[in-house]
């Protein structure tokens, strides 16, 4: 079996002008991109009635993802890290704009700016240590935050990723939920070691349902994760916790002979201007 590529070397390296060919010249290269692309446009559940929205396509790569968007009548940028994919996408004359960024520096565009995102193996890179400073969590959190913020509210955001891990699954859900990000996994053809596609679809607000997988039938096929829920069981820790840490620490001083003051109701309580 071939290695994956992030295992290989970092994007910007694996996609040189050799690899970047195949996205444009290997037929079932092209139509396995564009039919994930098509899926994660249907996860993303745009009006249908709309026409001319802004969307982002991140790791856009060549461009077959950016194609998808354009064949349904809206408008594009696509971002991505490797020049040689770029050079293809401009090659091919795609219709939506094209930036080299790393997606891991953050998303470079303003508040609002996007009705929604969708990405096509890519996500993943994010999980590798290419280089000496790259911090896996620090790069996943970058990247969710400033697409959050990207994105109008109520909008979607649908990743089609292939993680190494349910550990990289955990890391990378709990990266956007701290975000902001409310959604989960909906995975298509979960029995078919060749079908089977993951894809991760977050919501910027509002009540939302994740939407049904293919070939499951009545198999539960998708795992939720509301922001909310994640939010009180943190809070509640930190209360705890600090309160807790106080008292301790005041009965330590004590044992030793120093002075500290005595609790009341009002300890380990925030105080305004004094953090949250």
């Amino acid at each position: 079996m071939a290695r994956r590529p992030e295992y290989q070397a970092p994007p910007e390296i694996f996609y040189n002008e050799s690899e970047a060919k195949k996205y444009s010249q290997n037929s079932r290269i092209i139509g396995i991109q564009s039919e994930m692309s098509e899926r994660a446009l249907e996860l993303l559940a745009l009006p249908e009635d709309a026409e001319g929205l802004f969307l982002l396509d991140i790791g856009c790569g060549s461009g077959l993802s950016g194609e998808s968007i354009s064949e349904q009548g809206h408008h594009w940028i696509g971002m991505d890290i490797s020049a040689a994919m770029l050079e293809v996408a401009i090659d091919r004359e795609v219709r939506g704009d094209l930036i080299m960024a790393d997606m891991g520096d953050g998303v470079p565009f303003r508040a609002g700016t996007f009705d929604g995102a969708i990405s096509i193996s890519a996500l993943q890179w994010l999980c590798n240590v290419d280089k000496s400073y790259h911090h896996p969590v620090k790069r996943l959190a970058k990247f969710f935050s400033g697409l959050y913020a990207a994105l109008s509210r109520g909008s979607r955001a649908v990743f089609q990723f292939y993680p190494e891990s349910g550990d990289q699954v955990d890391l990378i859900t709990q990266q956007a939920m701290k975000a902001g990000f409310t959604g989960g996994l909906v995975i298509d053809y979960p029995n078919s070691a060749k079908a089977k596609k993951m894809f991760l679809v977050l919501f910027t607000g509002g009540q939302q349902r994740l939407p049904s997988a293919l070939g499951t039938e009545n198999e539960v096929n998708h795992a939720q994760f509301t922001k909310r829920e994640k939010v009180r069981t943190r809070n509640s820790k930190n209360v705890k916790s600090r309160v807790e840490w106080i008292k301790e620490k005041k009965e330590r001083r004590r044992k030793q002979g120093k002075e500290a003051k005595p609790d009341t109701k009002y300890t380990g309580r925030r105080r305004a201007g004094h953090g949250f």
